[in-house]
């Protein structure tokens, strides 16, 4: 997420602007997607007001968000090995580690029990990243454990955190 500064000829009822970019990488998030991206432009707060004169209507948002879905199911393993081979890896790469990043491990149980993927999530927490850990239940291939991607409500909610405590700062 990166967020800016509002500009002098915003409305007086903006604090600042969010940029927010949502990368989807698996089947599971994809089919969440619109519940996330439904909720997270829900939060409130952090709302950019301004007048369309040409609609008559008031735009409300609190953030540009962006969407980048390679769906491919090895990103986790791609982005702590440094690899570079989709947008998303690409832009993860370029990323300014001072910027907030969640990440939200999914997979199958048994690949989450692989010691190489603990290795790879202290990877990614080792570069500042924020893991929003997944949860047990049945999976859709059948098992049941430690797997699934976290629910929807728990990800916005540790957006939502993250963001409220970069509202304060002015940096861009």
């Amino acid at each position: 997420m990166e967020s800016s500064a509002s500009s002098p000829a915003a409305a007086p009822l903006v604090k600042r602007q969010f940029h927010v970019l949502v990368g989807v990488t698996g089947s599971v998030a994809a089919l969440k997607l619109p519940l996330l991206v439904s909720r997270l432009l829900d939060i409130p707060g952090m709302w950019k007001c301004r007048s369309d004169p040409v609609l008559h209507i008031d735009l409300r948002r609190w953030a540009d968000l962006m969407l980048v879905a390679p769906l491919d199911a090895n990103t986790l393993g791609k982005v702590a090995s440094g690899i570079c081979d989709n947008l998303l890896t690409c832009v993860i790469r370029a990323w300014d580690c001072r910027k907030p990043l969640l990440f939200c491990p999914a997979m199958n149980t048994v690949m989450w029990e692989h010691p190489i993927t603990a290795q790879q999530v202290g990877q990614l927490k080792a570069f500042g990243y924020v893991e929003i850990p997944c949860v047990a239940k049945k999976l859709v291939c059948g098992d049941q454990g430690l797997g699934a991607m976290a629910e929807v409500g728990t990800i916005v909610g540790k957006v939502e955190e993250i963001l409220f405590r970069h509202g304060g700062s002015q940096q861009s």
